[in-house]
């Protein structure tokens, strides 16, 4: 059973609430309640008439966020908890008669509880079930994926998700494996992950990290999740309204940097025309261009805010 410190405090807590210009009778999404971190913040800052709704698809996260958001609603704001992956956003506030919201969240990292969870499989210094599952309900674990890919697919998973230089070698060496015997648990892939690359590379970082952060990718279809959910956006954020994205690694950070960026500017006249014809409207304005990072005193008490950038645009 977790507990509420099971939970990490959220990273760039104070700089997503400052970003999102938070109105006391406005209506906000979380997109990833995770704990309930950044969700009770927002929750604190709502006046009876405000509305937070907080979306994830794990339960374990739903029950964490609605026990910290009972405790801590001393203004009597109204939250909603709803159980769905955040691409379904448009038929989340369809269902809810709701047209548009005044900002959005998605903190797109994986909650300390999951990665601390041994059982859960997402932690490559943890021995556990090779799962990664954020939803329980989804019927592809990791172990399927490593069990049951192709060569040629799992050096693609490795490559392209993991940005893993070994790659290929390490999807080679699953497949001469797995023939003996199938991946069970976490472990199992971690010390086959460090007999199969150079002593150079095991001495850089762990040596299953790129390959467990690539599996979670595919298992959960994270990156395919965080695109439909950007091309939905527009359609649910008032103008004036803000719209927040904490993201851990390049491959997302690359695909909100140029969403945000075509959002700002959607001419696709040659740029050597005198005048736009193409008639495409910006949608708004990029707040933070190079995006936000932690500062060194949050890195010292939580080192996974290392790597975390929040990313803000503000709709017109």
């Amino acid at each position: 059973m977790f507990k509420d410190s099971d939970y990490h405090i959220p990273v760039l807590y104070t700089e997503v609430l400052e970003s999102l210009l938070i109105k006391p009778g406005g209506i906000y999404v979380d997109c990833t309640a995770g704990g309930g971190g950044h969700s009770s913040g927002i929750l604190k800052r709502l006046s009876s008439t405000g509305l937070l709704i907080s979306i994830d698809q794990d339960p374990a996260a739903l029950t964490a966020t609605k026990l910290k958001l009972e405790s801590l609603n001393q203004n009597n704001a109204q939250f909603i908890l709803v159980k769905n992956q955040f691409s379904n956003l448009r038929e989340i506030l369809n269902d809810l008669k709701i047209d548009k919201v005044d900002g959005v969240l998605a903190d797109l990292g994986v909650s300390s509880y999951q990665i601390d969870t041994a059982e859960r499989g997402f932690s490559f210094q943890k021995d556990g079930d090779l799962d990664m599952r954020m939803d329980p309900s989804n019927p592809i674990k990791a172990a399927d994926i490593v069990n049951n890919s192709s060569v040629d697919e799992l050096t693609y998973i490795f490559r392209v998700y993991g940005e893993e230089q070994f790659a290929r070698r390490i999807a080679s060496a699953i497949i001469a494996e797995r023939k003996i015997k199938p991946f069970r648990s976490t472990f199992d892939l971690v010390e086959l992950i460090k007999k199969n690359i150079p002593a150079k590379s095991k001495r850089e970082k762990h040596p299953a990290k790129r390959v467990f952060q690539a599996l979670r990718i595919a298992v959960n279809q994270e990156l395919k999740e965080l695109e439909d959910l950007l091309d939905i956006l527009p359609q649910c954020v008032k103008s004036g309204g803000r719209i927040d994205f904490i993201s851990f690694h390049s491959l997302e950070d690359r695909i909100i940097k140029h969403k945000f960026q075509k959002w700002e500017n959607p001419c696709t006249c040659p740029k050597d025309f005198p005048v736009c014809i193409c008639d495409n409207k910006p949608l708004g304005k990029i707040i933070s261009r190079k995006g936000i990072t932690a500062t060194k005193m949050e890195i010292a008490k939580n080192s996974r805010a290392r790597s975390a950038r929040l990313r803000v645009f503000e709709m017109i």
